[in-house]
C-alpha cells in the first residue's frame, strides 16, 4: 500500500450470525487494506468467509448477520456506521458487486434494457429516453453485438457469458470507485472466462476502479490481482503480493491451494495433490490453529494455541508458527518449478 492512497480499509472484522440457539462466527479478526485501481483477490476453499467478508462491504449481511467487531472504513467514511439509507446511496453507485450466477441477480420478468436503465436511472438521474440510450451503450462498451436487440431480450434468452456481461454493464452503470466480483467466472467455459478477465482488466483500466476478487481459482488469481488474501476458517492466514504469494508460499494451506491445481510442464502432466479433509463448520472450529487437522506439518503447540498473523517480509504476512522456518516449504513444491504463470 506504499504510496497508494487507501479506498477501502477493513480491520479487526468480525461477523457472526445469530440463530435462536447459538451465534455462529463466519469471520474472525480479517484485516486488509486496497488503494484506488488495485486490484486484491481473496482467496479460500468455499465457507472460508470470502463472500461473508465481501457481503459486509455491501451491507447485506441479512437479518441474521451483523458486524460485531472492527469496522469497514470506505474512502474515508466508516460504512459499518451507516443506516440502510445511507447504504443504498452507496451500493451501486460508489460500490458495485457481481455474482457467480447472474440469473439469481437478474430480474426474470424484466427486459434487459428496463434493468440497465433502472440503474442509470437511479444513480446518474437520467429521463428513460436518456437511461435507454446509454444502457444500449454500455452493452455495447461489454462487448454484445446487437446492443439494442439484447437490450429488448429476457435474461432467459441469454448465454452465461452474456449474462455476465449484462451484470458488468449494471455494475458500471453508476461509474462505481469499487467492483466487488465474487467468483465472476466459474459457472462459465474457459474461453467465456478469458473473455470476461479481459473486460473486466479493460473497465478498470478506463475507469481506474479498484477490484475486489472473490476466488477460489488461483489461475483467475494469478491474471488478475496485485495483492493476495488468502483466507481459511473465517480468518487471513496468508498475504502477499501475486508474485511473492506463488513463488513463495509460507501457510502450509497457500501451499496446498498451489499443489491442488493440476499442471501441465515439459516433463508431463503434473498431478493435482487435494488438501485432505474440509473446512471446518464455525460452529465446530478446533482448538489452536484452525488447520491443523488438515496440516502435514502440525505440531503440539499448533493444535493447542492459534497463531497471530506475523510479518515475515515487507508486505508479507503468515499466520503459521513456522511462518519464518524456510523448511516449512515442502521440497515437492519447490520442484515443481511454477504451478501458475505470473
Amino acid at each position: 500500500m506504499k504510496g497508494i492512497a487507501r479506498l477501502l480499509e477493513v480491520d479487526r472484522l468480525r461477523i457472526a450470525f445469530r440463530t435462536e440457539q447459538e451465534e455462529a462466527v463466519a469471520v474472525d479478526d480479517v484485516s486488509f487494506a486496497m488503494g484506488h485501481g488495485e486490484t486484491i483477490a481473496l482467496v479460500g476453499e468455499s465457507g472460508c468467509g470470502k463472500s461473508v467478508t465481501s457481503l459486509s462491504i455491501m451491507g447485506l449481511l441479512g437479518a441474521t448477520g451483523a458486524v460485531t467487531n472492527g469496522e469497514i472504513r470506505f474512502d474515508g467514511s466508516v460504512v459499518t456506521e451507516y443506516g440502510e439509507a445511507e447504504l443504498r446511496k452507496l451500493r451501486g453507485k460508489e460500490i458495485a458487486m457481481i455474482f457467480q450466477e447472474p440469473m439469481t441477480s437478474l430480474n426474470p420478468v424484466m427486459k434487459i434494457g428496463e434493468q440497465i436503465g433502472e440503474c442509470l436511472r437511479l444513480h446518474r438521474k437520467c429521463s428513460r429516453k436518456e437511461a435507454k440510450r446509454a444502457a444500449a451503450l454500455l452493452l455495447k462498451k461489454v462487448g454484445i453485438a446487437r446492443p439494442e436487440a439484447v437490450a429488448k431480450d429476457y435474461p432467459h434468452a441469454l448465454s452465461g457469458g452474456m449474462r455476465q456481461r449484462v451484470m458488468i454493464a449494471m455494475a458500471m452503470a453508476g461509474n462505481p470507485k469499487l467492483l466487488i466480483a465474487d467468483e465472476p467466472t466459474t459457472a462459465l467455459d474457459v474461453t467465456i472466462q478469458a473473455q470476461i478477465l479481459r473486460l473486466m482488466k479493460r473497465m478498470q483500466e478506463d475507469r481506474g476502479m479498484a477490484i475486489l476478487l472473490v476466488t477460489h481459482d488461483l489461475g483467475v488469481v494469478a491474471e488478475m490481482a496485485d495483492q493476495v488474501v488468502v483466507m481459511y476458517a473465517g480468518q487471513v492466514v496468508e498475504e502477499a503480493d501475486v508474485f511473492t504469494l506463488f513463488r513463495d508460499p509460507r501457510h502450509p494451506y497457500t501451499q496446498g491451494l498451489i499443489q491442488a491445481v493440476p499442471s501441465i510442464d515439459g516433463d508431463g502432466r503434473r498431478r493435482a495433490k487435494p488438501i485432505p479433509g474440509a473446512v471446518p463448520s464455525p460452529r465446530e472450529m478446533p482448538e489452536g490453529c484452525r488447520f491443523h487437522p488438515r496440516c502435514p506439518y502440525a505440531v503440539d503447540r499448533c493444535r493447542l494455541e492459534n497463531p497471530n498473523l506475523q510479518r515475515i517480509g515487507e508486505h508479507h504476512l503468515v499466520r503459521c508458527w513456522a511462518a519464518h522456518s524456510s523448511s516449512l516449504v515442502p521440497e515437492e513444491l519447490s520442484d515443481l518449478g511454477p504451478v501458475i504463470t505470473v
